[in-house]
């Protein structure tokens, strides 16, 4: 896996967008020689020719990675890639159009647009099946042992099946527990299999909830001087899935861990960044801004701004800032979680919901330095003793301030129950670990995205 931003990307994952982007520019580079011929030269290099099909490549790159087509996990079949990818494809013809309407200097030649558009659904479509099919071959991908017969090495082994980006192909598991006396002597009889003329494995993963005497040391050691990769379950789990499971995870994950640096120069940085971020996204809105308030007065009585205590970095309490989307006496029998179509919300607010609307009065949070434009979403002070309680680690979001977006929002969504706000914070410790700018950046790139798919809000 290739580690961009702090964050593993599948190297399949990679190379798949780095081979589009040559098929999409060799597709209007072959229909820019081909209608204009001789003069070629001159569009490409005086006419900004080779600055427009970049623009076009980035384009097409942009809607394929908003429809999903650079995440296999979340497409259930695989007719979806190819309906997803004339979905793009009809959507950048209508996007060309209009910007070529507006702006004919755009264009870079008569008819040349159209060309490359029929070159590029051939060649997308093509390159998409050969790809799919290089991907189904056992020599593209590595035989992985996981070693261990519990729940965790069975949610290892269910992961490695599901991500085929992955690259990583379960060859064995031990699917029944095995009882602690018996458990050194078959794993070491399983890993004994591996070694000799018998096909072995690329890669061992150790998924023993309880290592104490059932680790076959000796063994693991051979096929390590074999050339074995021998991996720990959690270290491939935070590589696969963005997030630190609480499963397994011990005071020593943190003690010898290289992350949970919060460095002060770091901070501050990340500090000037949200702060301009919260401005210019202010001035984009004003002009919005009394629209908004129309439509909040006129769906139902109450005042514009809703006012609501959170707890911020180190424990503190601060107020936040929203627009009201819910009636006045949506709380009339105390504080509760929010849900899927809660009856409690108006109907503008649910738009509002929907699009995010609502939190934008949390940018002046930003500006007052209450909160940074990413980090852990600030829980409510009615919630915090009880999570703290039944959530280990919970705390730990405390050390740094929170964000109008984070890891979380971006990757998993609304949480509404206790399993739920757990799984968030696997997602939140994983970025208070890895806290850097690049990573920020990149959750605000992603947070348009989530914005525009309407994903996770409540």
């Amino acid at each position: 896996m290739i580690r961009l931003f702090n964050v593993y990307y599948p190297t399949r994952s990679i190379v798949l967008l780095l081979c589009e982007a040559l098929i999409v520019s060799g597709s209007f580079l072959l229909a820019t020689l081909l209608i204009v011929g001789p003069d070629s030269y001159l569009v490409l290099n005086y006419e900004y020719g080779w600055i427009k099909i970049a623009a076009l490549t980035v384009l097409t790159l942009l809607c394929s990675y908003y429809f999903d087509l650079y995440e296999p996990q979340r497409m259930s079949a695989k007719w979806e890639i190819y309906f997803r990818l004339l979905l793009v494809l009809g959507f950048l013809s209508f996007l060309l159009s209009a910007i070529v309407y507006l702006y004919p200097q755009a264009d870079i030649a008569r008819y040349v647009l159209l060309v490359g558009l029929m070159f590029l659904t051939v060649a997308l479509v093509l390159w998409r099946g050969a790809y799919s099919w290089l991907l189904g071959k056992k020599i593209f991908r590595e035989r992985v042992y996981v070693l261990g017969g519990g729940e965790r090495a069975q949610m290892v082994a269910q992961i490695l099946r599901t991500r085929r980006d992955a690259g990583m192909e379960v060859v064995a598991w031990d699917e029944t527990p095995v009882a602690e006396a018996d458990r050194k002597e078959v794993f070491r009889a399983a890993l004994e299999r591996f070694r000799g003329d018998t096909p072995g494995v690329d890669r061992v993963i150790v998924a023993l909830e309880d290592r104490r005497g059932g680790l076959p040391m000796r063994e693991l050691l051979n096929l390590r001087f074999d050339g074995v990769v021998i991996e720990e379950a959690g270290t491939l789990l935070e590589r696969l899935t963005g997030k630190l499971y609480l499963d397994g995870l011990r005071p020593s994950s943190f003690i010898y861990s290289e992350g949970f640096k919060v460095k002060p120069s770091q901070q501050i940085m990340r500090r000037v960044v949200s702060t301009l971020a919260a401005a210019i996204g202010l001035l984009i809105f004003l002009p919005f801004f009394p629209f908004v308030v129309l439509l909040v007065k006129l769906s139902s009585p109450g005042p514009v701004f809703f006012r609501q205590t959170r707890v911020g970095m180190g424990g503190h309490n601060f107020t936040v800032y929203k627009f009201r989307t819910m009636r006045t006496d949506a709380e009339a029998g105390g504080a509760k979680w929010a849900s899927k179509n809660d009856p409690r919300v108006t109907r503008f607010g649910m738009f509002m919901r929907k699009t995010r609307i609502d939190e934008v009065p949390q940018l002046w949070n930003v500006l007052k330095g209450d909160m940074g434009f990413v980090g852990p979403r600030p829980e409510r002070p009615e919630f915090v003793p009880w999570l703290a309680e039944q959530i280990p680690y919970f705390e730990l979001r405390h050390m740094i301030r929170p964000g109008l977006t984070g890891w979380a929002q971006v990757r998993y969504g609304y949480g509404a129950t206790l399993a739920e706000a757990r799984e968030k914070l696997e997602f939140d410790l994983y970025y208070i670990k890895h806290m850097s700018l690049g990573l920020d950046l990149l959750i605000m790139f992603e947070t348009i995205k989530t914005i525009v798919r309407r994903r996770g809000s409540q």
